[in-house]
């Protein structure tokens, strides 16, 4: 199966190597470029995204009406007065960009692990998905979508909680399902293995449980991490290595659980789960929810396990899946009771004196020789023979863990560094990327962090700052240049004690920078939001949602016979929402309003929708076959002001000015034409 898998993979930023290259569609020099400088590459845009507005709405929310005035007309101010950003790619780059946007013959992924950029055929690609589907113990192939009848069942419990007080009214607007988006199953290569395997990973963005999976993360995260096994990262990893001296007769040993997120045996999670909340002394002070009900929710989460893929609708029948938020918690709580078990057993020839463990990974010290003893053992514990270990021990002293290079002294003693596989590919943020500068210090600042952090010799960690002084731009690793980055770091921390609040805003080089100084002056914490990226453009792996099925929209309603528009907002599918307004459409119709007197005896009288006020009144039909969707937002309330600010772009047939009041401040930009003749600023998306 591995065999068939066409792929062309990416390794440097500046300067491309391809590793393989078997893609039957060759690739321009240009769109090499392109994808040569990494998914994370965000391109300039001469345009400013209408969500720059809608977050400087949001930020005046938190202010008193005379500062949310001033806060406005500054930023419309220098929105008017600030030029497009340049440039950061060739126009022939453009092009190949585009090019590559629209090839549907090519499935551009993110290697599983690294910065590689992977190429594959879609038919390919979809082959060796559906083949992986086809295993009969962990999927299912369904007969039809089951996500109404999921909905309906959740909103079932939930609405038993509300009754109950169990949840409050600012949980249920977050945890009652309006959208229905159905979970997308897409892959991602493992290309430093054997026959690049696929990693299945599940989107579970929008679909009905997901804001529920989120808060039984946050209710149960305090649950796990809580053992004297548990290893935080690489950091903690080599703070207790440097207390270890091995043996004569000990050695390191990893193991790793073969796909553990489809291998945790739900039952047993729930059990153990359950078992955990009844001990916890604190739960009350995180929720109003009983032991029952968190069980309750979480087996209906851990349950809906479906997705779709290529048009067709799967069940996971055993284990969770990767994507749900609550997990990666409930996968752990199982490792923290399998190894428990696991190690309580273990023959005494097997004894560990370290164990470790990161999620699914294992860094041991056992006896020589007994690695495939205790590997046997681990593989019988579990009663239902469904968690199996892999195992590897050291190569000339050396063993990998946690990206951290293990060697072993002469003396027992252990000295780290930083591991890099093979397929490893040097690439960090580009400086030519359209990031704020403040970020692309951050990766230097990251990458000196963790040489301190993981290179026990002097020596190697020399090394490693030579390593990356190669690795990236000279700008970007001068030491002033980092000793900003880390004065600016220090001056958000202490701005951060005194703010009102928090907004993100799309980066736009020069401008949002001077915006991000407005709001800090009335104490509001801004964050920039690179948009524009690669991986937005080129990566699309997973089933298009159709636009009549997307949840959460801004919609626009055109007239067929004149240039008016309706703007509307809606939360739930957008095929829901427009059956609404055609159905009072169509009542209307029915009734022959044509003629001049019954048009005009109709007129001030107001229906639902403004729609079918402007076909009464004009005798006019809206075209439902050109439908747009101008904006998405899953926030209720940043909905509204999206839907505010586009009435306010378009000759609409609205009534009013949409569900937030717009401040006038803003007709400068948004009003049609304003744009036109005004030489200066930038214009809007």
């Amino acid at each position: 199966m591995g065999k068939q898998l066409h792929w062309i993979v990416f390794f440097n930023v500046e300067k491309f190597m391809a590793a393989k290259r078997l893609s039957k569609r060759p690739l321009t020099d240009n769109e090499t470029k392109v994808l040569a400088k990494g998914l994370n590459f965000a391109v300039a845009t001469p345009k400013l995204p209408i969500d720059d507005l809608a977050a400087t709405e949001s930020a005046c929310q938190l202010l008193a009406p005379s500062e949310s005035d001033e806060v406005r007309a500054k930023i419309t101010t220098i929105i008017k007065s600030s030029k497009p950003p340049p440039p950061n790619i060739s126009k022939g780059e453009v092009e190949a960009l585009n090019s590559l946007e629209k090839d549907t013959s090519l499935t551009i992924l993110p290697a599983d692990k690294g910065k590689c950029v992977v190429c594959m055929d879609s038919e390919s690609y979809r082959r060796q998905v559906k083949a992986m589907l086809a295993d009969g113990k962990t999927y299912e192939k369904l007969k039809s979508d089951p996500t109404t009848k999921h909905k309906r069942n959740l909103v079932a419990i939930l609405t038993r909680l509300l009754k109950e007080g169990k949840i409050k009214e600012a949980q249920k607007r977050c945890l009652f399902p309006t959208a229905e988006i159905t979970p997308r199953l897409y892959c991602t290569p493992k290309i430093h293995k054997k026959d690049v395997p696929l990693r299945p990973i599940v989107d579970y963005t929008g679909s009905i449980a997901y804001n529920v999976s989120r808060s039984l993360a946050d209710i149960l995260s305090p649950l796990v991490h809580n053992t004297e096994h548990h290893v935080e990262n690489a950091k903690d990893l080599t703070g207790t290595l440097k207390e270890v001296r091995l043996g004569d007769i000990e050695t390191f040993v990893s193991f790793d659980v073969t796909s553990l997120f489809t291998n945790t045996q739900i039952k047993r999670a729930l059990e153990v789960t359950r078992s955990k909340l009844m001990r916890e002394l604190d739960l009350k002070d995180r929720t109003l929810l009983s032991i029952d009900d968190i069980t309750e929710l979480l087996e209906f989460v851990l349950t809906t396990t479906y997705f779709s893929f290529d048009g067709e609708v799967h069940q996971q029948k055993v284990g969770t899946a990767m994507g749900s938020p609550v997990s990666p918690v409930i996968a752990d709580l199982f490792m923290e009771d399998f190894e428990s078990i696991a190690l309580a057993t273990a023959p005494p020839s097997c004894s560990q004196r370290l164990w470790k463990r990161y999620v699914d990974d294992v860094l041991a010290i056992i006896p020589k020789g007994q690695t495939q003893a205790l590997n046997d053992h681990l593989n019988t514990v579990d009663p239902t023979n469904s968690i199996k270990f892999t195992n590897e021990e050291m190569v000339d002293k050396h063993i990998p863990f946690l990206d951290v290079d293990i060697t072993l002294r002469m003396d027992g003693t252990v000295k780290t560094g930083v591991y890099r596989r093979k397929t490893h590919t040097n690439q960090y943020l580009s400086f030519h990327s359209h990031h704020p500068v403040t970020h692309k210090l951050g990766v230097a600042r990251t990458l000196l962090e963790r040489c301190y952090s993981i290179f026990s010799e002097p020596e190697d960690i020399k090394a490693e700052e030579i390593n990356n002084q190669l690795s990236l731009p000279e700008r970007q690793r001068k030491d002033k240049w980092r000793k900003k980055g880390n004065t600016h770091k220090g001056r958000t921390a202490e701005a951060t004690d005194k703010t009102r609040g928090h907004v993100t805003i799309p980066y736009v080089g020069g401008l949002s920078e001077r915006i991000m100084h407005v709001f800090r002056s009335h104490n509001i914490g801004t964050s920039f939001a690179p948009h524009n990226k690669i991986r937005n453009r080129v990566v699309h792996p997973k089933d298009k949602i159709e636009q009549d099925r997307k949840c959460g929209v801004v919609y626009e309603v055109p007239c067929a016979n004149c240039d008016r528009v309706y703007i509307g907002e809606t939360g739930r599918k957008l095929a829901t929402r427009l059956d609404e307004h055609r159905k009072e459409v169509d009542v209307c119709s029915t009734q022959g309003v044509s003629t001049r007197a019954t048009r005009l005896s109709s007129m001030g009288t107001l229906h639902k929708s403004a729609i079918t006020d402007h076909m009464v009144d004009n005798n006019h039909l809206p075209d439902w076959k050109d439908v747009k969707v101008p904006a998405s937002e899953s926030q209720t309330t940043k909905g509204q002001i999206k839907e505010s600010i586009w009435i306010r772009r378009r000759q609409t047939m609205n009534r009013d000015g949409g569900g937030h009041k717009l401040s006038h401040v803003y007709d400068s930009l948004l009003l049609p034409g304003s744009n036109k003749g005004r030489g200066r600023g930038i214009p809007l998306q």
